[in-house]
């Protein structure tokens, strides 16, 4: 059975509701979603297993965007985030991208790299094409740590060596790039580059320092983009004006880092969820955002097409995996991967790159119209009525006064409260 993602209305149902509904969409098993019920989920005995020092575990609300439609095919997409508005947010953007077909997706071979850090060598330019020349003993070298890996495809593909100036010295840095197939390929390339170094450093004649896998995965990239309807936007003037905004992005680094964070609103979501790294999907985005320019800048770019349509594009460098690590320890990641359908690491990184540019989309619409304020002042008043003691039936008509009011503080809600009260 195909998923089906557009799903109206999920506002409104209860969480046993929501639960039912995508899980006959989304073809699993209800019983399969009981996992995310916080007495079902990660037991401390699990979380002990996993960090040192464990005390507990933290709660994240994990969500469900709806209406993405990527590569021709329908996803419901678990977002684990604690920032109102986002998942609403995506879902909208993916329902205006629906309108022309959804989302297009691309990605690169699962490249990696480890690097070397050689100190103390006499004659760098020289070693450098030493160690070029022992590329076929060094690739051999570094497969032989992982048999199992080269059994499913992957392998080490080349080895690059860079010369890097620093003050009062000069490094030799070799670079070893090995496919990692579904893996997010961290303890692979460590592995690896560790087992070598000592080989690596006798050939270069010197002293082999740093050993480990850089996050500045330029060689793993995902790209999605998408035509957002102009009509659905809200006309001519909407799109002319967010490509405005994001030409702002593209030219200033101050408003670059605020736009670029609005797409990570939407990628660590869908990272967290499915127990991949945020830490390294983050920072490989940031430098990504630097390194095509030389300047921080956006990660996207909008503009219009023939038709007077939103076009929008995004390519992120996506370090993730299904094999190892948070996924396939968590219980509720696991889950989660369920719930997505997706089977490759490739199909998960198209899939959280379309998320980005969905919530980009999202983002830089609303500061083009309304302001950014309209759109989370709903949520954000609920959390203010729960904080200041509100109870179920009072919940709502806090909320109301809030944004009748325009005044959503803690303040004012305990007033506000107050009068219900009195008045009651």
């Amino acid at each position: 059975m195909a998923v089906n993602s557009r799903l109206s209305g999920m506002k409104d149902l209860s969480i046993s509701e929501r639960r039912a509904r995508i899980a006959q969409s989304a073809a699993v098993e209800p019983e399969s979603l009981n996992v995310l019920d916080p007495e079902h989920g990660l037991t401390l005995e699990q979380a002990d297993h996993m960090v040192e020092n464990t005390i507990g575990v933290l709660g994240v609300p994990l969500g469900v965007a709806t209406n993405f439609t990527v590569n021709g095919r329908d996803y419901l997409i678990p977002m684990a985030t604690e920032e109102p508005s986002v998942i609403a947010a995506a879902s909208n953007a993916a329902r205006i991208a629906r309108v022309a077909g959804g989302f297009a997706a691309s990605t690169t071979d699962p490249l990696m790299r480890a690097q070397i850090q050689i100190l103390d060598v006499a004659d760098p330019q020289t070693a450098r094409l030493r160690l070029l020349e022992a590329r076929h003993e060094l690739i051999a070298l570094a497969d032989a740590q992982d048999p199992q890996l080269l059994r499913f495809g992957g392998g080490v593909r080349d080895v690059d060596v860079h010369l890097v100036e620093a003050p009062g010295d000069t490094y030799v840095v070799l670079h070893l790039i090995v496919d990692v197939r579904d893996a997010m390929g961290a303890n692979a390339v460590n592995t690896m580059a560790e087992a070598i170094a000592g080989r690596v450093g006798e050939i270069a004649q010197g002293r082999t320092l740093l050993r480990i896998l850089s996050n500045k995965a330029d060689l793993r990239l995902c790209r999605a983009r998408a035509v957002f309807d102009a009509d659905t936007l809200g006309g001519p003037e909407v799109v002319d004006d967010i490509v405005h905004a994001a030409a702002l992005a593209e030219a200033d680094p101050y408003r670059a880092a605020t736009h670029n964070k609005g797409i990570m609103n939407g990628v660590t979501a869908v990272v967290l969820a499915t127990g991949n790294d945020t830490r390294a999907v983050e920072a490989g985005a940031h430098s990504h955002a630097i390194g095509r320019y030389g300047r921080y800048t956006s990660l996207s770019h909008f503009e219009k097409d023939s038709d007077g349509n939103l076009v929008g594009a995004l390519e992120l460098p996506m370090a993730v995996g299904l094999v190892g690590g948070a996924t396939k320890v968590h219980p509720v990641a696991q889950a989660a991967v369920a719930l997505l359908g997706v089977t490759t690491a490739r199909e998960l990184g198209e899939v959280i790159t379309a998320v980005g540019l969905a919530q980009n989309l999202a983002a830089v619409r609303a500061l083009a119209t309304e302001g950014i304020q309209r759109g989370h002042m709903s949520l954000h008043a609920r959390n203010i009525a729960v904080t200041v003691g509100a109870s179920p039936e009072e919940l709502p008509l806090v909320v109301a006064r809030l944004i009748t009011d325009r005044v959503v503080r803690a303040d004012h809600a305990e007033r506000v409260l107050a009068e219900l009260r009195d008045q009651g």
